[in-house]
């Protein structure tokens, strides 16, 4: 059974993502978008230091992900 719910519940919330995703994209209203607020959170064009922060957190946390699913470790 926890196996359902947990397949249930990921691929509600990915199918939440790309429809909502959808939308933002097709309206083309300001700050609605996944990529808007990643840039307006991390200040990537105006701080060096936000640029950085977010280049750090999402290259580690990529190669966490790779390394977690190659190893089967984590």
């Amino acid at each position: 059974m926890r196996r359902n719910t947990s397949a249930l519940l990921w691929g509600s919330w990915t199918a939440f993502f790309f429809v909502y995703e959808a939308i933002a994209l097709f309206n083309k209203k300001d700050d609605d978008t996944l990529s808007e607020n990643t840039r307006k959170l991390f200040r990537i064009r105006s701080s060096k230091a936000g640029r950085a922060l977010f280049t750090v957190i999402l290259g580690g946390g990529a190669a966490w992900f790779l390394l977690h699913i190659l190893t089967e470790t984590m």
